[in-house]
């Protein structure tokens, strides 16, 4: 290793951002994976003509997540945010199927 601070900067910079490169992978991914399911839960819920979306499961949700984003030192308000955008996709996607 340097011992030049500028350079010992530049290779922790360099491991941060591919720590953060392999997460971001991994968030494609997962929202990949969940998006399968819901879009699976859309075609069912139109199929028996069950409503695009579930206020209840959707409020337990967001309570869930804010819990979890707490416990993992990660703004609860942002994680609500984030859900609240995945979730109105997915009522998007399920309105879709109901055409």
């Amino acid at each position: 290793m340097s011992n030049d601070p500028v350079a010992r900067a530049a290779d922790v910079l360099k491991g941060h951002r591919e720590s953060i490169d392999r997460l971001d992978a991994i968030l494609v991914y997962t929202l990949g994976e969940r998006f399968k399911h819901t879009q699976a839960v859309g075609k069912l819920k139109a199929e028996h003509d069950l409503p695009p979306s579930d206020p209840a499961r959707e409020a337990a949700q967001i309570a869930r997540l804010e819990d979890l984003a707490t416990r993992a030192d990660l703004d609860p308000e942002f994680a609500k945010k984030f859900l609240n955008f995945i979730i109105a996709e997915v009522i998007q996607h399920h309105k879709s199927h109901q055409t």
